[in-house]
């Protein structure tokens, strides 16, 4: 069958390498490939921050469950849960169907479903809105409220998000981290960090009760636009749940790929 497309494999890489940024930043965890897999887990409890994810092209059901068995194995010696981020396009087709099957036979289940994405031009525009205004994050306090901001959005304590962005150089120093700011409260918060030649899209979200107004869309375009000012760069991947990715479609970017997230089961 035919090898993984450009884009797929640009996915793929961008969340690796990216990843390995954010695990350095983090200043604990592992970081490593082997058999296939990349290993990027800052063994935080903000469980996005630890990942795996499959490197190269699978084309039978041994190969698959070889990797979930590895993968499932791995996590059980963690302390602190997390996700294999698993790319179906790295997949054969005959067998991206029995993905849910050969999970649960590895004590896997998945947890949710995601999609790459890509957009070939960033705007030159300057972004903004009637009810915004754009902070970036530099200080102790703007980091406590970018991560709250995460947490309460994807439904995680507050702890969470806290202990992932703790005194991060990261977030505060290299990326261009953006907070949308309503009526002086911090409502959204989008970031992009340059990774071999890409503005990768991270850590998008908006506090639940400010949600469909218009503020993450505005704050993606803002950190996009500061990062491609900044870096001369004009082509961004991301990686989106299901909720984001009509916000990014609207923005211009493209799915390239369908993720599937892998976690243990209860």
């Amino acid at each position: 069958m035919a090898n993984p497309s450009v884009d797929v494999n640009e996915s793929v890489s961008q969340l690796a390498d990216t990843w390995e940024s954010i695990v350095l930043d983090y200043g604990a965890g592992y970081i490593t490939n082997r058999n296939s897999l990349a290993f990027r887990w800052a063994d935080s409890k903000f469980s996005f921050f630890n990942c795996i994810t499959l490197m190269e092209h699978l084309t039978d059901i041994d190969s698959l469950n070889n990797c979930l068995t590895s993968s499932a194995r791995y996590m059980h010696e963690r302390s602190e849960p997390g996700f294999l981020w698993l790319f179906e396009e790295m997949l054969d087709p005959e067998i991206r169907t029995r993905i849910p099957e050969a999970a649960s036979a590895s004590g896997l289940h998945v947890a949710l479903t995601g999609y790459g994405m890509a957009l070939d031009e960033i705007s030159p525009d300057s972004p903004s809105h009637p009810d915004l205004t754009f902070v970036r994050v530099d200080t102790d306090d703007d980091l406590l409220h970018y991560a709250d901001i995460n947490s309460l959005a994807y439904g995680m304590p507050i702890e969470s998000g806290r202990d992932g962005l703790r005194d991060s150089d990261l977030w505060r120093n290299e990326a261009y981290a953006y907070l949308g700011i309503y009526r002086g409260e911090p409502v959204s918060a989008a970031a992009s960090i340059q990774t071999n030649g890409r503005l990768f899209l991270a850590l998008v979200a908006t506090r639940p009760d400010m949600q469909r107004k218009g503020f993450g869309e505005a704050t993606v375009q803002k950190a996009l636009y500061e990062g491609s000012r900044a870096t001369g760069i004009k082509r961004s991947v991301l990686h989106a749940t299901e909720a984001g990715r009509p916000v990014y479609e609207r923005i211009g970017y493209r799915q390239t790929s369908t993720i599937r997230f892998l976690t243990l089961k209860n």
